[in-house]
């Protein structure tokens, strides 16, 4: 997602970053993709996570933040001691991005035609005036490329589903436990195969993607965002060339967890990318569930168990007056699945390299925003067309009633039972109930006559008799109650 935002703080715990100068919030050109276009209300606050600018600016701060360790540890000899103005200074760096800093750092790499030295570069500019001049050569020292990107990414990534993707997906959540609480107790003739079958009540079935979709937030909750310092092929050569005493495994270490990460000890010239592919998985996985949601929801849509609320001088149908599209949840569907082929995409180039590194995953990662970016513009759908629903318990009753064919399961298991306790005639339950039902629809009154000349005991005869569709429901209502919680 190209051009400038503003830019809110990178929550590190190395610092707040609540000072940032904010990135201009000039208005876009013409944009080539809808995220950058008509949908760009919607996504822009992934842009101060993974845009290019906030690649940059996180390859600064890490490059600022291993400057600032190395000094801190005494790693090399002869390294002063930062005083608290300096190391403010330095940070400083990172908190004064802002539109003419990007613009300085594109012309550096006009000039270098490589990203992570005009950042080097950039920075080193900025010593002369903290009285650290002479500090230069310290600078991105012992790194590759790949050891500033790995962690600028991690850190990307990582707040940007914590701050942007998770928040998105938990109020969503929030709206469909909020509807699976509401309609917990409302009865509804369920479909199987697309047939009639044994009733269950809306808030149930709403409340089962609630419980699936919350399992999958907790995996993504709990993903480990891994990051690496070890030079160019994952060796600790350069490092260990400058100061062989230094017990450089560990220096990395305590750095990469400063920056609220994992560390990664064994890798190639790249850190092997397999928590992004398990983090895309997940979310791909909540994706896919949610685009089943969303099917459902259009369907029940259509055959009216929900009312779609108007929305005041809206347009339904260019020439229809009377329709209201359900284009909330088809374009949450849409955007799922562009989510989902870009996300799968990446988890299957990302885990591999050739040898020890290729650049496929730096071309693939530049595609990260965007893959997150259309799974928040449907969470973002999802959220506000489960606003515009109202349950239509009038239709939903009036579907049920027409189908009292589907208590021929209860009346089989109940003569089951009953054969079980003793009871003569019960032979053949669902032989029985199948001729009477299959392919025919059965009222009230065809049921009663059937069951009264069945021969079953006073108590189960009288239980059946008085069990509507409506009341065949189990325990539904508790189960909805109980799921529609969790969110």
């Amino acid at each position: 997602m190209a051009n400038s935002v503003s830019f809110p703080a990178v929550s590190t715990p190395l610092s707040a970053h609540q000072d940032r100068v904010s990135l201009a919030a000039a208005e876009p050109q013409i944009a080539l993709g809808a995220l950058d276009g008509r949908y760009r209300s919607a996504v822009a606050p992934l842009i101060d996570h993974l845009s290019e600018a906030a690649l940059n600016r996180n390859r600064i701060h890490v490059e600022v933040e291993w400057f600032i360790h190395l000094c801190a540890e005494q790693a090399l000899e002869g390294l002063p001691s930062l005083s608290e103005e300096q190391v403010a200074g330095l940070r400083g760096i990172v908190t004064g991005f802002g539109p003419e800093e990007v613009a300085e750092l594109a012309a550096i790499e006009a000039e270098t035609v490589h990203d992570v030295k005009a950042v080097e570069y950039f920075i080193a500019r900025r010593l002369d005036a903290l009285g650290l001049a002479e500090l230069t050569p310290l600078v991105h020292f012992a790194c590759t490329s790949e050891d500033i990107n790995n962690l600028s990414y991690a850190v990307g990534i990582r707040d940007a589903v914590e701050q942007v993707w998770l928040p998105a997906a938990r109020t969503a959540l929030k709206g469909l436990g909020d509807l699976a609480a509401e309609a917990a107790e409302v009865p509804m003739l369920s479909r199987t195969h697309g047939q009639p079958a044994t009733p269950s009540t809306l808030g149930k079935e709403i409340a089962v993607f609630v419980h699936r979709l919350t399992r999958q937030l907790r995996r993504v909750e709990a993903q480990e965002h891994l990051g690496k310092i070890n030079g160019a092929t994952g060796t600790y050569a350069a490092h260990l060339a400058a100061a062989p005493g230094l017990d450089w495994p560990a220096l990395a270490q305590r750095f990469v967890e400063k920056l609220g990460l994992t560390f990664n000890p064994l890798t190639t010239q790249i850190e092997s990318h397999d928590w992004q592919a398990e983090l895309y998985a997940d979310i791909a996985r909540f994706n896919r569930i949610l685009h089943g949601l969303c099917v459902d929801i259009w369907s029940y849509i259509s055959i009216g168990f929900f009312r779609q609320i108007p929305v005041a001088g809206a347009t339904g149908s260019s020439t229809m007056p009377h329709k209201v599209n359900p284009i909330r949840f088809e374009n949450a569907e849409a955007n799922l699945e562009i989510s989902n082929a870009l996300l799968d995409s990446l988890g299957a180039t990302l885990v591999e390299s050739r040898w020890q590194r290729d650049l496929t995953d730096s071309s693939g990662q530049r595609n990260i925003g965007t893959s997150i970016g259309h799974s928040v513009l449907a969470l973002s759908n999802v959220t506000k067309g489960l606003t515009q629903l109202a349950v239509a318990e009038e239709t939903i009753a009036a579907d049920l009633d027409a189908n009292w064919e589907v208590l021929g399961e209860a009346i089989q298991t109940v003569m089951r039972a009953e054969a079980i306790a003793g009871t003569e005639g019960m032979a053949n339950p669902y032989e029985r109930l199948k001729e009477l039902t299959r392919g025919r629809r059965v009222d009230a009154e065809k049921l009663e006559e059937f069951v009264t000349g069945l021969g079953l005991s006073p108590a189960a005869e009288a239980r059946l008799k008085e069990l509507t569709p409506a009341q065949y429901t189990g325990l539904a209502a508790q189960l909805a109650r109980e799921f529609a919680a969790t969110s």
